[in-house]
């Protein structure tokens, strides 16, 4: 299938510490009618790290069922190979159309223990599959040579690589691409870095912004100019990453409960609020 362009990672939103269905289906109708290539369910935005077994399982099929037309990707990381490759199983029997797996870990992982977790994964789905770098969660970082080595496993569709400044971000992508088959699409992550990002060369956005502001999303990937969304990025780094920022774009919008992420987490505080309000009145997305 074709990963490129800007893939949306939408909110699970909660209302009382479990999946508020209904808040979610609308989010999802929103975002597959933008014009988005692809919805991701369950990524790090989505909280799957949070959620059992069946709660994932479901929240594939509402957004399977929600998107539109537009395919699902569903994330799938777990810190045990075989709950890895049960939601895998999930995912295909909602409709997914491929998997996200960060190497999530407790003890962390070695090059070896990494390599064998895509190896078994790609060896019981035939779905693909996307390889998610996401260090600040799993505790582990792909490098080019490991980003090249999972790249060689069947399935293994499009890398999922933390975004950066511009000039690092393209040295970045000349080395993986000299490295990775051509048919593995190296797309990038982390919001503030989309318009060096963009200008580098990378395949496609994965977007958090996308999951509830998909329309400014899209024109930040078309024109490579992000300049508007500087506040945001900035309360990004004040609250702790997009998550939070996300979660209060929902609630601000009537779009989600109050304090819609899962427990332990909290929201944005009322002033990080405030503020979030007065960036979106001057964004129009309010």
């Amino acid at each position: 299938m074709d990963l490129h362009g800007v893939s949306a990672f939408p909110l699970t939103p909660m209302a009382d510490d479990r999946i508020d269905e209904a808040a979610y289906a609308s989010l999802i109708a929103r975002i597959g009618g933008s014009g988005v290539s692809t919805v991701t369910a369950l990524g790090s935005t989505g909280s799957y790290a949070y959620l059992s077994r069946a709660e994932r399982a479901a929240t594939i099929a509402i957004a399977v069922e929600n998107a539109g037309g537009t395919p699902v990707l569903a994330g799938i990381g777990a810190t045990r190979t075989r709950h890895v490759i049960e939601h895998a199983d999930d995912a295909a029997s909602a409709g997914a159309t491929a998997l996200l797996l960060a190497p999530v870990s407790y003890q962390p992982l070695s090059d070896e223990e990494v390599f064998g977790l895509f190896r078994d994964v790609s060896a019981s789905s035939e779905l693909p599959i996307i390889v998610y770098d996401n260090p600040r969660t799993t505790g582990y970082a792909f490098t080019p040579e490991m980003y090249a080595r999972v790249a060689e496993l069947p399935h293994v569709a499009s890398l999922k690589v933390p975004g950066r400044p511009a000039a690092d971000a393209k040295d970045l992508l000349r080395r993986i691409r000299s490295l990775v088959p051509g048919h593995v699409s190296v797309n990038f992550s982390a919001d503030p870095f989309v318009s060096g990002c963009r200008k580098a060369g990378y395949d496609g956005w994965y977007s958090v912004l996308a999951g509830t502001l998909p329309e400014l999303a899209l024109a930040a990937w078309r024109s490579g100019d992000d300049a508007a969304l500087r506040p945001l990025w900035d309360l990004y780094a004040d609250a702790g990453g997009g998550l939070r920022v996300m979660a209060g774009i929902a609630e601000l919008n009537g779009w989600a409960a109050r304090d819609c992420l899962p427990r332990p987490l909290r929201g944005l505080t009322d002033p990080q609020r405030s503020r979030l309000a007065t960036i979106l009145e001057g964004l129009g997305a309010r």
